[in-house]
């Protein structure tokens, strides 16, 4: 199984998507989401400099951009995952059927222009924690009065909020950890983003989503999600909620995923992605930089990807577990039943009682890829949905 990650903020480099703009028509498309996006992307991409993209009303759409112009080129049809850091969520969301990339342009510059905004009306910063014990870095965070605005993985948690507090923090790092202060505007993914949530709830409320043709994990909680309203509902509050990057490797884990390509500008996923998944076996890794990668990426995807057909096929969707717990079947729902969207198929039992497991499409129930009492994961697929296009 292969997974494509879309990077976030921070990951841009001066001149990045210089050589992209060789291929053709890659300049028009830019041009085109650029009077989406408010920006001048082909400038940001080419000429600018450091400090100029990291402006983050211009960085956002500059990396979502990025990342959909890259995969434009690869066989995406033969992806099974997809997942994003921050902003990367909107790249995702697109790459998994959930917006167009038009939508998902569009979104990242009213979401970077928004937060930008909100950054102005106090003073904020972040910092990087690194080393320690996660428990007592995240008590330490927020005995502070601070906010794990970030958990990246064992050993890189990033806290948010009022400069002086994080001053306090890096003059009494908790649990032995190294603080390292974050060149950005203001205290993204916390509370302080609460006008730029408002703003860009009132104009993705007029988007009509898709429902996700792959499997796309979230950063809330790291789980996949199946309907496209509910996925642009996280998109939104995401602005103000933690990054929980850490969670989103360990579904890729649970997936048994055996390779990961990283869309431009790439680098910093990958990295995490190697030395958190080592002890149970990193997956095989290509960062896609310029167009000399590609030839690499397609025959990754090629030896990991779903393996493509030319003949008439039903269209499938895969039903997936939300939580971990064990999973329930309903009674009396057997392979070639028909099934309606949103009927219940099964449970996922967990500690705290059972949750639901619904269909979402019509159509015929055509594989079950869990059974009664098996153990799952979030985002573990349970069920294979099968309906005529």
């Amino acid at each position: 199984m292969l997974a494509v990650l879309s990077p976030g903020q921070g990951a841009q480099k001066p001149g990045f998507l210089t050589p992209w703009l060789e291929l053709p028509g890659a300049e028009a498309r830019l041009r085109w989401w650029s009077a989406l996006a408010g920006v001048d992307l082909v400038h940001l991409g080419t000429q600018a400099d450091a400090d100029e993209i990291k402006d983050t009303a211009r960085t956002q759409p500059l990396l979502v951009a990025a990342a959909l112009l890259a995969a434009e080129h690869l066989p995406m049809y033969d992806v099974s995952v997809v997942a994003g850091h921050s902003v990367g969520e909107l790249g995702a969301a697109s790459l998994g059927g959930v917006l167009t990339p038009e939508a998902a342009v569009t979104l990242a510059g009213v979401r970077g222009r928004e937060m930008a905004a909100a950054c102005a009306v106090t003073p904020t910063g972040m910092s990087a924690l690194l080393g320690g014990d996660a428990g007592e870095v995240v008590a330490g965070i927020e005995a502070h009065g601070l906010h794990p605005a970030s958990r990246n993985g064992t050993g890189q948690i990033v806290a948010a909020g009022a400069l002086d507090r994080l001053e306090k923090l890096a003059a009494e790092p908790p649990g032995g950890a190294r603080v390292r202060a974050l060149q950005v505007a203001g205290a993204f993914h916390t509370p302080y983003m609460a006008p730029a949530e408002k703003a860009l709830a009132a104009v993705a409320a007029g988007i009509t989503p898709g429902d996700p043709t792959k499997i796309i994990l979230s950063n809330l909680d790291g789980s996949a999600v199946n309907h496209g309203r509910e996925l642009v509902q996280r998109l939104v509050r995401q602005v103000t909620a933690p990054v929980r990057w850490d969670l989103c490797m360990s579904t890729l884990a649970d997936l048994g995923v055996t390779a990961v390509i990283e869309l431009p500008p790439a680098g910093t996923l990958a990295g995490l992605v190697k030395r958190e998944l080592k002890a149970t076996g990193a997956p095989e890794i290509v960062t896609l930089n310029t167009p000399d990668d590609l030839a690499a990426a397609r025959d990754l995807i090629a030896r990991h990807g779903v393996a493509p057909s030319h003949e008439p096929t039903p269209q499938f969707r895969v039903v997936v577990a939300g939580s971990a717990g064990t999973f329930e079947p309903a009674a009396g729902l057997a392979e070639g039943d028909d099934v309606s969207a949103g009927q219940v198929i099964g449970h996922v039992v967990t500690r705290q009682g059972a949750n639901e497991v619904a269909a979402h499409n019509t159509g015929v129930l055509t594989e079950w890829l869990a059974h009664h009492d098996d153990p799952v994961a979030p985002g573990q697929p349970l069920a294979r949905i099968g309906g005529h296009l």
